[in-house]
């Protein structure tokens, strides 16, 4: 059967297809300069947080040059039975040494106020993507709900007439025309390259991205404000400390003999 040509009158193009482009367009660039503005700057840590994360820092360098060390053996010594016995103490703990009557939990994230702050801070970007996109979905079905805006120039097959003609039950209609709620659709899905060309790579403009997301998710990759239990991390640092100590070798041991062999006043081995 042959299918019916359709003639499109030119003020659909400059009144509706256009004006759904230009507003999709500006509004994800705003989104993305109103998500800029919600993030909030990272809080600092407290000094005992601090103290607690570098004291651990120490001890892992320590460890990792211990096969080629820069310190003597009795200095290094001396610094790994310090940080074993601090650990084993819990000096360095941020809410001082453990009680022994206190029962071992491990931290929950909700009660670590950076953790709350990345969840809020999802929240947010997510209500950003939401709002708009409602609104603009709206409009659309409101005002240009029923309407055929563009012809497609390649051929398609059947499977995409659900997907092109959302809102118009015509079965002769060929499969190329795309209606209005289905151009929404389209330019929502397909204008993340023109974000990263006018905003850059590292965008908030591309909602379909967020969709994918969750706000809670942000508790997970936020990792200084990730909760961790430091009273098992120092635990186990110290038995790694006892095993880096039999490992431990002085750059510096027997280097005038080296010196001197090097500079040929001693005969090479």
């Amino acid at each position: 059967m042959d299918r019916l040509s359709l003639y499109l009158d030119p003020q659909i193009r400059d009144w509706v297809l256009f004006p759904i482009t230009l507003v999709m367009i500006l509004v994800g660039i705003l989104r993305h300069y109103v998500v800029i503005l919600l993030q909030s700057p990272p809080k600092k840590l407290s000094r005992a947080a601090t103290r607690e994360q570098r004291a651990l820092t120490r001890s892992q360098i320590l460890r990792a040059t211990s096969s080629n060390s820069p310190i003597p053996p009795s200095f290094y010594k001396a610094i790994s039975q310090h940080l074993s016995e601090a650990y084993k103490a819990g000096t360095y703990l941020k809410d001082g040494p453990p009680k022994a009557d206190a029962p071992s939990s491990a931290p929950n994230p909700l009660s670590d106020p950076a953790a709350m702050d990345g969840m809020m801070a999802g929240m947010k970007t997510q209500m950003v993507m939401m709002v708009p996109q409602m609104v603009i979905m709206g409009w659309i079905n409101f005002f240009f709900q029923g309407f055929v805006l563009i012809k497609l120039p390649f051929p398609l097959t059947l499977g995409f007439k659900s997907m092109l003609q959302r809102g118009i039950d015509t079965p002769d209609m060929d499969v190329r025309w795309v209606s209005s709620l289905s151009w929404y659709f389209l330019n929502f899905f397909g204008l993340n390259g023109l974000y990263r060309l006018i905003l850059g790579g590292d965008n908030a403009a591309d909602s379909s991205r967020d969709m994918t997301t969750s706000p809670f998710a942000a508790m997970g990759n936020a990792q200084p404000g990730q909760p961790q239990d430091f009273n098992k991390l120092f635990k186990a640092e110290r038995d790694n400390l006892e095993f880096a100590e039999g490992l431990h070798s002085w750059v510096g041991e027997n280097m005038d003999t080296k010196i001197l062999r090097k500079y040929g006043k001693l005969a090479a081995l």
